[in-house]
């Protein structure tokens, strides 16, 4: 069963390094839509130059984009966090139960483990927020 867990925990490690690779990919991917012909008539022939006019249907996609991107690293950062939260408690536990008179010193340092795991998954949170309104 261990082994099992150390497998998962490394593919969600890889799983979680790929979607960070990833995730500017696909906060940027723009799609050029055709532009429909009326509004090609209002715009003044100066101003369209290179697809400078981004239209709405562009403009929709990014956001999806965006919004799919930021969803993806709160959802792996989420579940890898609960699959180390519950390690670092289930190991906690254990020491426990082997020496009880050391427990104060190990739920301690569980403690403080939680803090850093909870942390990493705050900071993907700030990641996704900043995904979504600024880029």
């Amino acid at each position: 069963m261990n082994k099992k867990l150390k497998i998962i925990v490394a593919a969600l490690a890889v799983l979680i390094v790929l979607t960070g690779a990833a995730i500017p990919i696909l906060a940027s991917v723009q799609e050029e839509a055709p532009m429909p012909a009326a509004v090609q008539e209002e715009i003044p022939e100066g101003e369209l130059q290179d697809g400078a006019v981004i239209t709405s249907q562009a403009d929709a996609q990014t956001k999806t984009s965006k919004a799919l991107a930021a969803a993806i690293v709160v959802g792996i950062a989420a579940a890898a966090g609960a699959v180390a939260m519950a390690l670092a408690i289930s190991k906690s536990v254990e020491s426990t139960a082997r020496q009880p008179e050391a427990g104060g010193k190990i739920q301690t340092m569980m403690m403080l483990g939680l803090v850093f795991i909870e942390t990493a998954i705050i900071y993907a949170l700030i990641v996704a927020i900043l995904i979504v309104f600024v880029l």
